[in-house]
């Protein structure tokens, strides 16, 4: 839909008819007049509570106003140093469980809040005692607690377009993060993803900005209930968090905490819409994105998060920063960020900097560089939040009801969605509902796999790491369908690789994306398989025995697929759909009477793409598209041109970022017990002679340690690459690593099969900070690699006391000509 078209059909959008000043498509100056106007409920606060506020503040010392700004990690911080620092709010990250334990209970998380709770209400000697207030990611269901009830991402919600449903949900959700004494979630996104790249495209309901409004309003209702004057939200019910403010869903090439580079028509039109209908719901709080807007970090801009936010649009909660998000900021640092809150940020979120932001912040509010109307505005619009939210002693409100996770009316709407998730892309023939008594191989890397299932989000930051066991009241989709099929009287069979013994009467192939979080689920091109088309192959294979085949597809958006779907009579966008595979199995097999408990109703929430290229130009199939049982249309023989060089685009120069080995390198370990596959470890292992687990270095989880018991070997591998055009550029290898132990022994780094002696370099790095090596590709090449086939461009090997933490490894351009290490022979 163009621009204008949105503009004008925007309800409570002022000056639609009026273009923006020339200058706006160009810089990150805000005019608020072109903002749609919104305004948080009256009944948020009334005079009563802002009468108590006053009292309040009127009496807090200025150590205690600033503690109320910052917000600190659960495994950085203890209830004990609350009673030092006065902070106004904890939270739990990706990777953060009581007492390190990320599969804590609901009693756990429930007893943990409770403790810091309990500190932060004793009375200082002031005789004041402020309730902390804390946060968790609970963005498809309370997802961080096992057997907690897990819904379809986002992506697979708007899908089902059912506002409805989403009440629904948020309801359940509120219920069960409530029930492990928590109060408040990290959720709605409200992102509007543009250029599917974006590895957290599956945190959007779509590329629709109308859905997102309708949605937003939906699940912050659903999350708080209607706010009510003069009342607190009930214990069943927690607050609210529309998020990324702005436009995280709009950064150039889709690149996580990247750029928005469009002008502010646009940006309202298209980023902004979720968030008036949050407003006017009663959205207590709201988060502002990593991302920028014309170059200037939304954490420091002044014109969103004041003018447009909390002016024009009427927001009268308050704005929380995201993980050191503060930090990214032109001129600060994670321990030092005035400008941020000057420009209208309330609470900082520094999970593992709050110390040294606590006191640079409170120096600062000391000597005016963070004036005593901006403090004072902040604490307000915190103490308004945690009012409402019923945290003080005065008609304190109790969470904890811990029966309410898992119930089993909440897994039912966890089906429900499941189910309503589902896209029918290609049906041909017919060959879905499965028919009862067929008999049913089942197969595909997804069949069984509960982490494929649930992707990012989900016990853990990257999800790699779920099991079953994690869920024991979920079903993998091969446990659905198998029960399915013999209750309508069939047989199914699990075959890991599609082998069979007994010729099936219809093969179900379930693959699809590993599981990725935010930065680590970037791709360079929308070819779901450009390398190694496995999947591919088994479709293949299958129906070249004459077995009809249904695909059923897991990811976290859509991807270029045709050669999959023309090697399937049926092909299903199942997206994330999270524990309930049943859900799957309500749509896809018929019962004893011929019909399925539900039919197809899912329609594509983005376009699917009919080649590589993104963002999506050429929609195979286009947003509102879904088949049901009754369309008898089939889906001809589609291109299998991805329309661009993919190999070109395939990534051969940046082996390791952002925590991981980017695609399509994997990275193993190698000692005296054989190679191991690391990539989906749990995010704390051992391998024999190396361990090995993720680290905050700069950023959430972007370093990964290894300490070395015994000779062993790193390794990042994949493809043969042609690196003859960088060899012949003056490039050379980079790594950025962090040695933190030199240890004895040698150390030595191979590329492409040449070794170099890197002992030197170890020993002379610093210890206690990141550094960087670069070593010219013309040293291996000299020593023997061939760069027209470069199948492991890294290989550093060592023995017992050596650790270090690797930050990233690329190829790049140099201006200079370093020296070559000794290149070791043999």
């Amino acid at each position: 839909m163009a621009t204008a078209l949105l503009l004008a059909g925007t309800a409570g959008m002022a000056m639609a008819d009026s273009p923006a000043p020339a200058s706006s498509s160009l810089s990150a100056v805000v005019h608020p007049d072109l903002w749609p106007a919104a305004k948080s409920p009256s009944t948020i606060t009334d005079a009563a509570t802002e009468a108590r506020i006053d009292a309040l503040i009127a009496k807090m010392t200025i150590e205690q106003k600033v503690g109320q700004l910052v917000q600190a990690d659960i495994s950085t911080v203890t209830p004990k140093d609350l009673e030092t620092y006065p902070l106004g709010s904890i939270l739990a990250g990706g990777n953060s469980g009581p007492n390190g334990n990320e599969r804590s209970s609901a009693a756990d998380w429930a007893k943990l809040v409770g403790e810091f709770r309990a500190v932060s209400l004793r009375p200082q000697a002031n005789g004041v005692a402020i309730p902390i207030i804390f946060g968790i990611d609970a963005v498809h269901g309370h997802n961080n607690v096992p057997g907690a009830t897990l819904f379809p991402h986002n992506i697979g919600l708007g899908a089902a377009h059912d506002p409805e449903l989403i009440h629904r949900i948020g309801q359940v959700t509120a219920a069960e993060i409530a029930g492990s004494g928590i109060e408040w979630t990290f959720a709605p996104t409200l992102a509007v993803p543009q250029d599917l790249r974006w590895g957290r495209s599956y945190e959007g309901y779509s590329s629709d900005p109308q859905l997102v409004a309708d949605y937003a309003r939906a699940m912050v209702l659903g999350l708080q209930g209607p706010l009510v004057a003069g009342r607190s939200i009930d214990g069943t019910h927690v607050a609210a968090t529309a998020k990324h403010f702005l436009a995280d869903g709009g950064t150039f090439e889709g690149k996580d905490q990247g750029d928005a580079k469009i002008g502010e028509v646009e940006l309202i039109a298209k980023h902004a819409q979720g968030y008036p209908a949050a407003i006017d719901a009663g959205a207590l709080t709201v988060m502002a994105s990593f991302s920028s807007w014309n170059g200037v970090k939304n954490h420091g801009n002044k014109g969103l998060l004041t003018d447009a936010l909390k002016g024009r649009m009427g927001f009268a909660g308050f704005v929380v920063g995201d993980w050191n998000g503060h930090g990214q900021v032109a001129g600060c640092s994670v321990t030092d960020c005035p400008q941020s809150i000057m420009a209208g940020l309330d609470m900082v979120m520094a999970p593992d900097s709050w110390k040294g932001l606590y006191a640079s912040t409170l120096a600062e509010a000391k000597d005016g560089r963070i004036t005593s109307e901006r403090l004072d505005d902040a604490v307000r619009r915190i103490l308004r939040v945690k009012y409402k939210l019923g945290l003080f002693d005065v008609e304190h409100i109790d969470r904890g009801n811990v029966a309410a996770v898992g119930a089993p009316e909440h897994l039912a709407i966890a089906r429900e969605a499941v189910a309503k998730s589902l896209v029918l892309l290609k049906n041909n023939g017919s060959v879905l509902p499965i028919e009862p008594g067929a008999r049913v191989l089942v197969t595909g890397s997804g069949a069984n796999d509960m982490a494929m299932q649930a992707g990012g989000w989900t016990i853990s930051w990257q999800g790699t790491d779920v099991t079953h066991a994690d869920f024991p009241n979920g079903q993998t989709i091969w446990e659905a369908m198998d029960k399915a099929v013999r209750d309508a009287g069939g047989t199914a069979t699990l075959s890991e690789g599609g082998a069979y013994e007994e010729k099936p009467d219809v093969a179900v192939v379930v693959f699809g994306e590993h599981p990725y979080a935010e930065f680590q689920g970037d791709v360079p091109t929308l070819d779901y398989q450009p390398a190694g088309a496995k999947d591919l192959a088994v479709l293949k294979t299958l129906k070249a025995a004459g077995i009809p085949v249904v695909a059923v597809f897991l990811s976290g958006r859509p991807l270029f697929t045709n050669p999959e779907i023309n090697a399937a009579d049926a092909f299903v966008a199942a997206w994330l759909p999270g524990s309930q595979g049943a859900g799957v199995a309500d749509v896809l097999v018929a019962g004893k009477d011929g019909k399925p408990a539900r039919d197809f109703t899912g329609r594509l929430p983005f376009a699917w793409p009919a080649d590589a290229r993104a963002p999506v130009e050429k929609p195979q199939f286009a947003v509102g598209y879904g088949l049901t049982y009754a369309d008898r249309s089939k889906v001809p023989t589609l291109s299998e041109e991805p329309g661009i060089d993919v190999a070109s685009m395939l990534n051969v120069a940046n082996f390791f970022s952002g925590g991981r080995a980017r695609s399509p390198w994997l990275l193993s370990i190698t000692d005296a017990g054989g190679s191991r596959q690391v990539e989906s470890a749990p995010v704390d292992s051992s391998y024999g002679l190396l361990a090995t687990r993720s680290v905050d270095v700069a950023a959430q989880e972007d370093g990964k340690s290894f300490i070395w018991t015994g000779p062993a070997s790193v390794r990042l591998a994949g493809p043969a690459a042609d690196l003859t055009r960088q060899l012949n550029n003056s490039f050379a290898l980079r790594i950025d690593w962090r040695i933190d132990a030199a240890g004895s022994a040698p150390v030595t780094l191979a590329f492409g099969g040449a070794r170099v002696d890197l002992t030197a370099r170890v020993r002379a790095a610093p210890a206690d900070r990141v550094s960087t090596i670069r070593i010219p590709l013309r040293c291996f090449a000299d020593a023997g690699a061939d760069l027209a086939r470069v199948g492991a461009p890294v290989t550093l090997s060592g023995d017992k006391g050596f650790a270090v933490t690797l930050v990233n490894t690329n190829v790049e351009a140099i201006g200079e000509n370093p020296a070559c290490p000794l290149a070791v022979r043999g």
